[in-house]
């Protein structure tokens, strides 16, 4: 019989079978064909994206409560070790959960790097478009500044501010052409109207002074910052009574108890980013010197903090902008053109960078991101953008409301201080008591702007023994007293407007312990959100200058006793120490800044 009929072939599945290799496809084949299967139940990233822009909500699965997880982390961030510097270059990992798109963020080629085009948030997105940038991009060092053509001094030390070369000791702004565009004809009435000190209701946070949300504004996605925000909200809302607070002077603040749950809260849960894109001396770079010291004073703290800044911006409820809009002027700004146009494109160029690369700007549309700028141009290098102008919180020093840029209610005024010597800057405060000064009131200093060329028509060159106003103080007076000595002997220290609403006189007088009279209509004081400036300083209107003597003359001694006793204690709320110290300056401007966001955060379902 022939062989094959004696040995008959085993089926073709049971051969397989028989072999291991054919039993690890086949389960295989089967796992994928599950996956599938799961993958086609589940909510596509797409639907995801689309939910959250219209306000609704993913879908249901167990967490727990925001508000609890919030004051958990509070709670916790006494015992967390102290936050780290941030690095040279940040290498952070971004939630898994999200799909990267590689090329989403990348930085923009050089060609476009000064083309006069619309911010990227702006652009339709894609489904994808608020993934997260993969790791490697994030590491690689940013290159922006090197894609700037430097002028001449871009990388020489700026030169000193006229202020610092005056023998007389008197403060002085440079001379900077005014070439600001669409200048009010006339000033509008002053609107500084401090609130009553004694209050203790909530009302601080949701008052007028806050500005009402904009849907438009509405964060594309939420992170657990956001949560902590809507807490911190809630918990200022109901601050419980302060009484008799022993590090808290309750007169000086328009509510005590509303700062004193704001600041704790800022100290638990405030974590700040800071972009390390951008080279010196724009970025970076904090010149300390002079009377824009504050914004340089400012950046040197925040970028040498070890307590709120972060390396993670996932964490991050604030971000910075490192520029110097000082260093702006002094770097961009060509003599004799009388156009900031140079300042406002790059500034421009800058912010369409970082929110091309990183996708935190886009995420709220810079209402998160903050700047700190001391130089009168710093309002309006922010005109090419807009929404780094209508949404990022900016902290200026020329915070003048009729000009249309500072928004009361979101920005923060910056109090201007003229520091003399970076090595000890608080050299030479103090003052007489109040029983000792022979001068009613006093001013020294050039013509800048409309006040007071006004101002000394009416008040200067007179033998008035009450009244010592000088454009500059004469060789003869400086001899047996100079500017210091002055303030120093005066009850009313003059602070008129110069070029812009702020002047340095304001703080100076505060640290020569003399009571400042403020004459500057449409101006924000500094820290207008939680101090209350009727307790230490006079406001006079612009059109009052001609009965300047008589106003003073009719403050009760008492009134005037218990005003310069409240210089004396709100002094250490305005000065600058090399290593930061609890209420002052340095966490003053932060607290503003962390305040408005505060107040301006909207809970995403």
């Amino acid at each position: 019989m022939p062989h094959h009929l004696s040995s008959p072939r085993p089926l073709l599945p049971r051969k397989l079978l028989q072999r291991r290799p054919a039993v690890v496809a086949c389960a295989a084949v089967a796992v994928l064909a599950a996956a599938a299967i799961l993958l086609l139940a589940a909510p596509t990233t797409e639907a995801l994206s689309r939910t959250l822009l219209a306000g609704g909500s993913l879908p249901s699965r167990p967490r727990e409560d925001p508000h609890a997880a919030a004051a958990e982390r509070f709670a916790e961030s006494s015992s967390l070790p102290p936050a780290e510097a941030p690095p040279p270059s940040l290498k952070s990992s971004f939630p898994s959960k999200i799909a990267p798109v590689p090329s989403m963020f990348s930085a923009p080629q050089p060609e476009h790097l000064y083309a006069k085009t619309s911010s990227p948030s702006k652009i339709a997105p894609a489904p994808s478009m608020f993934s997260a940038p993969e790791p490697e991009h994030l590491d690689t060092k940013a290159n922006f500044s090197t894609r700037i053509t430097p002028s001449p001094s871009m990388f020489f030390e700026p030169a000193s501010s006229p202020v610092e070369n005056f023998d007389d000791r008197s403060m002085e702004e440079p001379e900077h052409p005014d070439i600001k565009e669409n200048s009010p004809k006339e000033s509008a009435p002053f609107l500084q109207e401090p609130m009553s000190s004694d209050s203790t209701s909530s009302s601080d946070v949701s008052s007028d002074r806050v500005l009402p949300p904009d849907p438009e504004q509405i964060p594309l996605w939420s992170t657990a910052a956001d949560e902590d925000l809507i807490y911190a909200k809630k918990e200022i809302a109901n601050a419980p009574l302060v009484s008799g607070h022993h590090d808290l002077y309750a007169p000086l603040f328009r509510n005590v108890s509303i700062f004193k749950r704001s600041y704790e809260l800022m100290e638990g849960l405030l974590k700040v980013y800071i972009y390390h894109d951008g080279a010196k001396p724009i970025f970076h770079s904090p010149y300390l010197k002079g009377i824009y010291a504050s914004e340089g004073w400012f950046m040197k703290l925040i970028e040498g903090d070890q307590s709120f800044v972060v390396r993670d911006p996932n964490r991050a409820h604030l971000f910075y902008l490192p520029y110097s809009s000082r260093q702006l002027e002094h770097n961009l700004y060509v003599p004799g053109s009388n156009t900031l146009e140079p300042l406002s494109i790059f500034v421009k160029n800058y912010i369409d960078m970082i929110s091309a690369k990183f996708p935190y700007w886009n995420r709220t549309k810079g209402t998160d991101h903050f700047f700190v700028a001391c130089h009168d141009w710093g309002p309006y290098t922010t005109k090419l953008h807009d929404e780094l102008r209508k949404n990022a919180i900016k902290a200026l020093c020329n915070a003048d409301l009729s000009e249309g840029v500072f928004i009361r209610g979101r920005d923060v005024s910056l109090p201007e201080t003229f520091v003399r010597s970076p090595r000890k800057p608080l050299g030479g405060i103090g003052g007489k008591p109040a029983s000792q000064r022979s001068i009613l009131a006093f001013f020294a200093g050039q013509m800048h702007g409309r006040v007071r060329p006004i101002l000394l028509r009416h008040w200067g060159g007179k033998d008035d023994a009450d009244m010592k106003i000088y454009s500059r103080l004469p060789r003869r007076i400086t001899r047996r007293m100079n500017y210091v000595q002055h303030m120093k002997l005066t009850k009313y220290c003059i602070c008129p407007m110069g070029y812009e609403v702020n002047s340095p006189r304001i703080v100076e007088a505060i640290y020569y312990e003399c009571v400042p009279v403020i004459i500057a209509d449409n101006f924000v004081l500094p820290f207008d959100d939680v101090l209350d400036w009727s307790a230490f300083s006079v406001v006079v209107p612009e059109r009052d200058v001609p009965r300047l003597k008589e106003i003073l003359l009719e403050i009760p001694e008492s009134r005037y006793v218990a005003m310069q006793s409240n210089v004396r204690k709100v002094q250490r709320h305005f000065l600058w120490h090399p290593k930061p110290v609890k209420y002052d300056i340095f966490h003053m401007i932060l607290h503003s800044v962390w305040f408005s966001r505060v107040n301006q955060v909207l809970q995403v379902q």
